[in-house]
């Protein structure tokens, strides 16, 4: 029985037994291994087979500090993660995704996903319940460790706090045309995009926020692909009051809260892909811009009170709204190296008692990325920051070294 000896001990001899029982009988070298290889694949088979474990490390240096940015002058620690998923059984999946942040040279752990999501639900219906990036604008729903810039848009880091992640629930479709388009709405408590309570006497609604969102996509030839995106955002907790003194300042609001708020959020997004032949892995680019819109930030009595201080005061100019854009281009030249521009503008206002300061941030990204795999990268950023009304940060110039580290399997990226 020596050719048995590469199976463990103990199923060796009950193998080895088993032949012994059945000598007597001719029974064919096939049938013989179709009842032992059964036993072999329950033995060696892991109770957890299905879930996948994941970790991200993400870290930095930066020469100076930026507005509303979790990244600090110096050495940091960016938001590295760890991610557990599995297909909970063949009607729910669900994920939970730690992360690990530095943060005033304290170290920070905060839950970033604990969702469940439907996997067979008809006619192209899903639902997700827990906590979740939500799916307004291109960016929200991504990781940011898959950026090819070191930080989110500034109208990112002002509307949605970098990215916006919330304890609630989605319903979404999937069409069945010829185009891809999807459609959904979210309701989340949306304790992060709240104004800010200076009395805390003010009552907010326990569920808070509430979006829409559709997205179409297709393709032009084997080489190009595109989509556009509209979003909603329905904050009912996001108006100002005249408590509120200097609530939007510009400055790091930690805890991915928001910067400045409002009670209706518009965006507009836009996205085309490019690759020779449609091969990505050895050279593509990708063009992305969105627009955001935020109003509505006053409540009545504040909004009086700056209506009426607006007429005495013929010279200001502020505007009932913020607004931010973006534009940006990625190319990967080579399967190892890629470039990365990008251009955004931030229109705020800062309150001040009953009347609103003109606010205005541009920045100019310069990214240069290394990629030794898919699955590490180093990146070196050139930023400059002009801004006019924020007292914090000076106009300057930025250089960031960052890389970004993947171990384990990992989802695949959104497009």
């Amino acid at each position: 029985m020596k050719n048995f000896q590469f199976f463990p001990p103990r199923l060796s001899a009950v193998i080895s037994n088993s032949l012994v029982i059945l000598s007597p009988v001719k029974v064919s070298a096939a049938f013989i291994l179709t009842g032992i290889f059964p036993i072999l694949s329950f033995a060696q088979t892991p109770t957890l087979s299905n879930l996948t474990v994941s970790a991200v490390l993400d870290g930095y240096y930066q020469s100076e500090d930026r507005l509303m940015t979790e990244r600090v002058k110096g050495f940091g620690l960016g938001e590295t993660e760890l991610a557990f998923s599995a297909s909970i059984d063949d009607m729910f999946f669900g994920k939970l995704t730690t992360v690990f942040e530095s943060h005033d040279g304290e170290s920070e752990v905060n839950v970033e996903e604990a969702f469940i999501q439907t996997m067979a639900l008809p006619n192209g219906f899903t639902l997700r319940a827990g906590r979740f990036l939500s799916d307004i604008g291109y960016l929200n729903n991504q990781h940011l460790h898959t950026d090819a810039f070191t930080s989110r848009p500034s109208a990112y880091r002002a509307f949605l706090g970098g990215h916006y992640f919330d304890d609630g629930l989605r319903v979404s479709y999937i069409a069945p045309t010829d185009l891809y388009w999807t459609m959904g709405a979210e309701a989340f408590a949306g304790d992060s995009l709240r104004a800010e309570d200076e009395t805390g006497e003010r009552e907010f609604d326990s569920t808070g926020v509430y979006t829409a969102f559709t997205k179409i996509g297709g393709d032009i030839g084997i080489e190009s692909s595109w989509q556009i995106g509209a979003s909603y955002l329905r904050n009912e907790n996001g108006q100002l009051s005249p408590e509120d003194h200097d609530e939007e300042g510009g400055e790091d609001t930690h805890a991915h809260s928001a910067s400045y708020t409002g009670k209706n959020t518009l965006v507009a997004d836009f996205v085309y892909k490019w690759a020779p032949n449609g091969n990505y892995k050895y050279q593509h680019l990708t063009l992305s811009a969105e627009y955001f819109r935020v109003s509505d930030f006053m409540l009545p009595e504040l909004h009086d009170a700056h209506a009426e201080e607006e007429h005495e005061n013929e010279e200001s100019n502020t505007k009932d709204y913020h607004q931010a854009w973006y534009v940006s281009g990625v190319y990967q030249f080579s399967p190892h190296w890629s470039a990365g521009l990008r251009y955004g503008k931030l229109d705020s206002q800062l309150q001040h008692d009953a009347h609103f300061d003109q606010q205005t941030l541009k920045e100019t990204e310069l990214s240069i990325a290394w990629h030794n795999s898919h699955f590490s990268t180093v990146r070196v950023e050139f930023s400059h920051q002009s801004n006019v009304g924020f007292e914090s940060v000076e106009n300057d110039n930025v250089i960031t070294l960052q890389y970004v580290m993947a171990m384990g399997a990992h989802n695949a990226h959104q497009f």
